[in-house]
């Protein structure tokens, strides 16, 4: 894989396509997504939000990215966002059979359980027979001025297949 002067990655053969599944209700969570797009060369992403895929869309692409804000309704704090957990919940028969995943949250230090929705995104991703590849990238507060360390984490991503 070869990087930019700024640490961007531009190409990695061994990606050539990577299917997002995302829930954003503020922006923050596409923010990030579309960020990481950004930083890639030579790699097809695909985004697709939460509420309109289908279990099948999991299968697509030769990795797989989730991201989700962290919330709290639907149970204790620390809970996906409502988008991602209606999702989850209708993939529950899904068999990703060792499919490379990668997972992003966002969370809010205001919270005990802040940015507690990676963690059930790597759960969901174990539990269906998944392999998450690389720790989770979580962003912290607002997005907005974090970019970098996005693209940091989708260079080491691209690296680590």
């Amino acid at each position: 894989m070869n990087l930019s002067a700024t640490g961007t990655a531009l190409y990695n053969p061994a990606v050539q396509t990577v299917h997002i599944i995302y829930a954003s209700t503020s922006g923050h969570t596409e923010h990030v997504v579309d960020t990481l797009i950004s930083s890639w060369k030579g790699v097809h992403a695909q985004k697709k939000r939460a509420e309109q895929a289908t279990p099948e869309d999991l299968l697509q692409g030769d990795m797989l990215i989730l991201a989700s804000s962290t919330w709290n309704t639907g149970g204790p704090e620390g809970q996906l966002n409502p988008h991602m957990h209606a999702f989850v919940a209708k993939a529950k028969d899904i068999d990703l059979k060792g499919k490379k995943v990668a997972v992003i949250g966002l969370g809010d230090s205001r919270y005990r359980y802040t940015c507690r929705a990676a963690d059930h995104l790597v759960h969901f991703v174990a539990a269906h027979k998944g392999k998450v590849i690389e720790p989770p990238l979580c962003i912290i507060n607002e997005p907005w001025d974090q970019d970098g360390i996005v693209k940091e984490w989708g260079a080491q991503l691209l690296k680590s297949l």
